[in-house]
């Protein structure tokens, strides 16, 4: 074969080391990029997760030290999700209007030892109802406009007990204005409102419900009536456009892989940063195939948030956050 048939122009010379593949990286993935989220639990509920391995609920005090330990790694921020006991929990979810909850505790004594580290709190009434679903529930239905008074309550004893970001989990309409009139009015005009946006009922929550104890309370029952149908995507864009109208600082597409045609989507249309949850189901089946020796984890985890960045994710909710950073960090 001639020189002349050979290619002048050969993409593998980019790739041929490892300092040339980092120079002309279109993409990285970086220790800033991390939301770390916990699991909080009075101390006597403390403990592994089955079916998240290597991830735990967490008493106060752990909790503390986690973000102690996350703020050293350079974490921006953390998110907390309280697992109620059952003896807190009700039909209208009034634990999460309180200002002495797990959560709240949480926060104040997360804030009082780590200032630096921001603190995201989950609005939403599931992890507080007996039934389970995000919002009061009224003759098997779940009203949209009794909830967001809740919600906003909600809100407010959070931002009171020092929560940096509100996070509106619950998909509820028109509750994004709403929440950010209560805390305007309660005099918490920086406190930020991250919405999750563009939430789908999906399959791949369980792990988590089951770290927050509200999948038996939920039972057969789902939160389609008001979480967006995976099926679509066009609709995501007027829920994104609604909350940004409303005041929200950022906005959240979850869950994260299955659905990177939201980011990119989010990311091409809006001018708000855009945030990507990696759910415990994400999480949990990368775990699983490591342990049945079907994958390696770290290296599927590290390629797997690279996508998120690649589809234009601002940061990532991942419950790998410390371990990523740590391999981060020694790069």
């Amino acid at each position: 074969m001639s020189i002349e048939q050979y290619p002048q122009t050969r993409l593998r010379r980019t790739r041929a080391t490892h300092w040339s593949r980092r120079l002309v990286a279109e993409h990285q993935l970086s220790i800033a990029d991390l939301i770390w989220p916990l699991f909080v639990a009075e101390s006597a509920d403390c403990g592994a997760i089955a079916t998240m391995p290597d991830v735990n609920r967490l008493s106060i005090q752990q909790a503390v030290d986690a973000a102690r330990e996350a703020a050293a790694l350079g974490i921006p921020a953390i998110a907390l999700f309280p697992c109620t006991p059952a003896a807190h929990k009700s039909d209208d979810g009034a634990e999460g209007l309180n200002p002495e909850n797990l959560i709240c505790r949480s926060v104040r004594a997360i804030k009082a030892a780590v200032p630096e580290i921001g603190i995201i709190c989950d609005v939403a009434l599931d992890p507080y109802t007996s039934h389970g679903q995000d919002g009061l529930l009224r003759g098997g239905v779940i009203v949209n406009d009794e909830t967001v008074a809740l919600l906003c309550k909600q809100a407010v004893v959070q931002a009171q007990a020092g929560c940096d970001i509100i996070a509106p989990s619950d998909m509820m309409d028109g509750r994004v204005g709403a929440i950010r009139r209560a805390l305007d009015e309660a005099g918490f005009e920086q406190v930020q409102i991250l919405s999750y946006a563009a939430k789908y009922a999906s399959a791949f929550y369980g792990p988590f419900r089951d770290a927050v104890g509200s999948k038996s309370a939920l039972g057969k029952a789902d939160k389609r009536s008001y979480q967006m149908d995976p099926a679509n995507r066009r609709e995501a864009r007027r829920e994104v456009a609604m909350d940004i109208a409303e005041g929200a600082d950022m906005v959240m597409i979850k869950p994260g892989m299955p659905y990177l045609d939201i980011i990119r989507d989010m990311r091409e249309t809006f001018d708000v940063p855009v945030l990507a949850y990696q759910v415990s189901g994400e999480y949990a089946m990368m775990k699983h195939a490591t342990a049945a020796g079907a994958l390696e984890f770290m290296p599927c985890m590290l390629e797997s948030l690279l996508a998120f960045k690649r589809a234009g994710a601002s940061a990532i909710f991942t419950y790998a956050a410390l371990d990523v950073a740590k391999i981060l960090r020694d790069e």
